[in-house]
């Protein structure tokens, strides 16, 4: 695929314009790191209609060969006398309950799968047949930069991200203050009891595809659940120490935290209420799971 394909593909269809503006970012009236509520302002911008596809991502690898951090083994030099199936390539897979469990402890449902990756959401036996057009996942921020680059784009800092996702809203929500609107669904996420009961989900699979549910005033789909969305923005919360306009930005470590936006299909009100554009998560920079994607901008 040469460079005009990509740009054709890539760059020139399926972005919406942004003219940007000035907007309240952050929330405080649910968790700490969304606070202080400020007024910030961003520069026009394009910014993805969707996450990126796995048909989208498929694309960048056939032509790269690119390999995501899920394919890749670990080293074991970094860890001697480590079990050796912890070196395993593979990714985090959410497994739903059989019953209610504590909450306080993610490893009820959380489980590193060998064999876990893009092609194989689930583990090696999965597939992507009929999930072409659902968010690509199991991606770690590294990935999503190596797409982002080799399609002429960049992924969004956070308050770009937060301020499409909000969709000029001054609400909890996009389209309102409450997450469903007289009865509609309005985006994927936990119908039931987390994490052992979906009220939806009958076949294993989380994800909905990427143009499900209403665009909002923006353009955009889906920016709140199905899947969590990397941004550039390094992670500090309330209680981290301030940055210094004077101390110069040091390259990212494999320890550095970015943020992610959205919330995904795992959030659910009786357990997680990260379904808004305020709400923010941390994430290790190659950490990667069936339950985070992502999409660009252009600037």
């Amino acid at each position: 695929m040469d460079e005009s394909t990509v740009t054709s593909t890539f760059l020139q269809e399926g972005m919406e314009p942004t003219p940007g503006g000035r907007f309240t970012m952050g929330s405080e009236e649910f968790y700490p790191e969304e606070g202080p509520m400020r007024q910030v302002s961003v520069k026009p911008f394009l910014i993805d209609r969707f996450a990126v596809s796995n048909r989208d991502f498929e694309a960048f690898v056939q032509d790269t060969g690119y390999l995501t951090t899920a394919e890749i083994p670990l080293d074991p030099a970094g860890a001697p006398g480590m079990p050796e199936e912890y070196f395993a390539a593979g990714s985090l897979v959410f497994r739903m309950t059989k019953g209610p469990v504590p909450l306080d402890d993610f490893n009820n449902w959380w489980e590193f799968v060998p064999g876990a990756n893009w092609r194989n959401p689930e583990g090696p036996e999965s597939t992507l047949e009929g999930r072409e057009d659902h968010p690509v996942v199991h991606v770690s921020y590294l990935d999503a930069v190596a797409f982002a680059k080799w399609a002429g784009k960049s992924l969004p800092n956070e308050k770009e991200w937060e301020f499409v996702a909000k969709a000029g809203s001054s609400s909890d929500f996009p389209w309102g203050d409450t997450l469903s609107q007289r009865g509609k669904i309005m985006a994927n996420t936990w119908m039931g009891e987390f994490p052992w009961r979906h009220n939806r989900v009958k076949d294993g699979i989380f994800t909905v595809p990427i143009d499900a549910f209403e665009a909002s005033r923006f353009g955009t789909f889906n920016m709140i659940g199905n899947v969590w969305e990397w941004t550039s923005e390094r992670f500090h919360g309330p209680h981290d120490p301030a940055k210094s306009c004077c101390v110069p930005t040091r390259p990212l470590r494999d320890t550095d935290r970015l943020v992610l936006k959205g919330g995904s299909f795992l959030c659910s009100a009786s357990y997680c209420e990260r379904y808004r554009p305020a709400a923010r998560s941390p994430q290790e920079v190659r950490a990667s799971s069936n339950h985070i994607g992502f999409r660009c901008v252009v600037r």
